[in-house]
């Protein structure tokens, strides 16, 4: 019962991490960023959560399998190199139970590898902030190894499936299509799961205005709804369960990326 009990808490302070990261609730961002840091999630340092979200915030580049960080997306060409079982794996991740099982994992370890490959090319500050990042961890399972009345293992598990919750937000934040302001979806819901993700539910407006406070969005959105469902071409959804009832065990759209770009990152450096 505790570990389902930690789990929405810890997604709700994933929550938190991205409305601070954004300049809530003070302005002074380094007060903001000193206060959500404590690494309650485990998986990903909140300073490099930070970096790699605000570089997703340049729109032209949302979805975009080289350079948006939080894309789900492949390269078609890479996606035609790998070995059929992955594929298998990764069109699972596609579907809502998928990602919500197999999706931390998946993430994090993509993450972790590309991670490693630019600590391992020079860049010294990701390197200092996962040392810090590991150091703070283990007090963390060390406290609560002593002190607290579940294990090490069962947290770490309450903080996988956390991210796993988290990741129902995530699912069809976004769409792969031309019009980057199509791009950004609106889930028309007020219930609990809006609450405990800061309504980023109504994220094509947290796209437009990043800056706006997460109680202000729906009042905002409301005001502004026509407008809104205009300029993302009617990327939306009624409700979680809508999405959970499409999409629960469907793949909602191919992991290979179907934009073409007229210059691929990788032929650039080559």
């Amino acid at each position: 019962m505790r570990v389902l009990l930690l789990i929405p808490t810890i997604t709700l302070h994933s929550s938190l991490q991205h409305e601070f990261l954004h300049g809530h609730p003070f302005r002074n961002q380094k007060i903001n960023d000193l206060l959500i840091a404590p690494p309650i999630g485990v998986l990903v340092p909140y300073l490099r959560f930070k970096s790699c979200h605000l570089t997703h915030h340049i729109n032209e580049n949302i979805t975009d399998p080289y350079d948006d960080p939080e894309s789900y997306y492949l390269d078609r060409q890479v996606w035609a190199s790998l070995p059929a079982w992955f594929r298998s794996v990764l069109v699972a991740n596609n579907t809502l139970i998928g990602r919500m099982t197999l999706g931390p994992a998946l993430a994090t370890i993509g993450f972790l590898r590309s991670e490693f490959v630019r600590a391992k090319s020079g860049d010294r500050v990701i390197l200092t902030i996962w040392l810090r990042h590991i150091l703070s961890v283990a007090v963390l399972f060390g406290l609560i190894g002593l002190y607290g009345s579940l294990s090490p293992l069962a947290y770490f598990a309450a903080a996988y499936f956390g991210m796993g919750l988290l990741m129902v937000r995530s699912f069809l934040e976004h769409q792969a299509v031309e019009k980057t302001n199509q791009r950004s979806v609106i889930i028309e819901t007020r219930g609990p799961l809006s609450l405990l993700f800061l309504n980023n539910n109504f994220h094509s407006v947290h796209h437009a205005y990043p800056s706006l406070a997460w109680y202000r969005i729906p009042e905002f959105f409301r005001e502004n709804r026509e407008r809104f469902l205009r300029m993302n071409g009617g990327y939306r959804y009624e409700s979680y369960w809508e999405v959970f009832r499409r999409f629960g065990f469907r793949p909602k759209e191919p992991v290979a990326w179907p934009i073409e770009r007229q210059r691929r990152r990788r032929g650039e450096a080559q």
